[in-house]
């Protein structure tokens, strides 16, 4: 991908290995040890940057000035009305036209196992008001963790809600579909949506309905149109209560049978928007002819990956009893997500007593 890429990795290369592009705060792969002790992709992506300045579906990048959607694209804050650009129907999508994802973002520290990226946005940027200063730090504490943390300030009280869209295939980058992949979401109610995946408002608990990741492990591809729209997940979960003292809650378990692969996640958000790949439709792929990719030369068809967006709630502007979205010029916006990879040789012992690796991560 050229000298703007920068690569994640712990001196003795045998944990994962992470590409980032300044262009979005990109995460353009992460590659992980599977059963056997290969190193294989993990996420979607492209090996060059033009395709991430073309049409794509936010691959791996830095959603903002605000993730999802936000109804209507408008809002009112503190007694003044601000129209957005609508960028999915008469809706606004993580940042509009021209989001944090489609913007060089500035290399501010570099070393081998981390990477801190800086972004200015300006007053009236697609719309918001305010000029904010946003950094995120890739860091990865052990071989085999990934953590984001973001920051950010305004000098004019601006909605905020950051997220990494990256897409994930546990078994081969995106080559198969992750319907074989095993989910355990820690989220006992979700966000149902109208006909536009706009939230209704309503917080409804995911017992007894398609909705239900959370009381067992559940194989993505059983039951998924079943979920609302019948196209597969795209909804806003409510992370259960309990944070770690770092202030960390757990997310989701993600496993992969096949390559043996496990993720967990952990954040300090109180959501995640689980994603299934629903609109992938086979026009994309990570190249035509770079080595080194099981994708290569493989369409990404539809749910080639599954995204676990952690984030505040989508439509938070129009919905008072979802959590606060709005950041002011006295306070400072702070987010961690983290990714933990290991290998697990049977479902149930990937989805037994969850980690205890926060003592070394802090």
């Amino acid at each position: 991908m050229g000298d703007t890429a920068h690569v994640l990795e712990h001196p003795s290369g045998d944990g994962i290995r992470v590409t980032i592009l300044p262009l979005g705060a990109t995460i353009t792969s992460v590659r992980v040890p599977d059963k056997h002790g290969n190193r294989g992709e993990c996420v979607l992506g492209f090996d060059r940057e033009e395709p991430y300045l073309g049409k794509n579906p936010f691959f791996g990048s830095v959603a903002g000035r605000v993730a999802n959607r936000t109804a209507n694209a408008e809002f009112d804050l503190d007694g003044k009305k601000y129209e957005l650009h609508a960028n999915n129907g008469h809706h606004h999508l993580h940042g509009g036209k021209e989001g944090f994802n489609r913007k060089w973002w500035a290399v501010v520290e570099s070393t081998a196992t981390q990477l801190t990226l800086a972004l200015r946005s300006p007053d009236g940027d697609e719309g918001y008001p305010g000029t904010v200063d946003v950094r995120v730090t890739y860091s990865l504490p052990t071989e085999n963790t990934l953590k984001i943390d973001y920051a950010a300030t305004t000098d004019k009280a601006t909605p905020l809600n950051l997220t990494n869209h990256a897409y994930w295939n546990l078994e081969d980058g995106g080559a198969s579909s992750v319907d074989k992949h095993v989910i355990r979401l820690d989220a006992q109610f979700y966000t149902p949506t109208d006909d536009d995946s706009i939230p209704t408002g309503e917080i409804r608990a995911v017992k007894g309905t398609p909705m239900d990741y959370a009381t067992t492990p559940r194989v993505i591809g059983d039951g998924i149109l079943d979920c609302d729209q019948g196209n597969g997940c795209d909804h806003n979960f409510v992370l259960s209560a309990g944070a770690s003292e770092e202030g960390l809650r757990p997310v989701a378990t993600l496993w992969s049978e096949k390559s043996g692969r496990l993720m967990k996640v952990w954040t300090t958000e109180p959501g995640v928007q689980f994603y299934t790949g629903n609109f992938l439709d086979g026009t994309l792929r990570r190249s035509d002819g770079a080595k080194g990719s099981p994708s290569v030369g493989i369409p990404y068809g539809k749910r080639a990956g599954l995204c676990l967006e952690c984030q505040h709630f989508p439509d938070s502007v129009h919905r008072p009893h979802f959590p606060n979205i709005i950041l002011r010029p006295s306070e400072t916006y702070t987010q961690t997500t983290v990714h933990d990879f290991s290998c697990a040789a049977s479902q149930s012992s990937a989805f037994g007593a969850s980690g205890g690796f926060f003592a070394s991560l802090f």
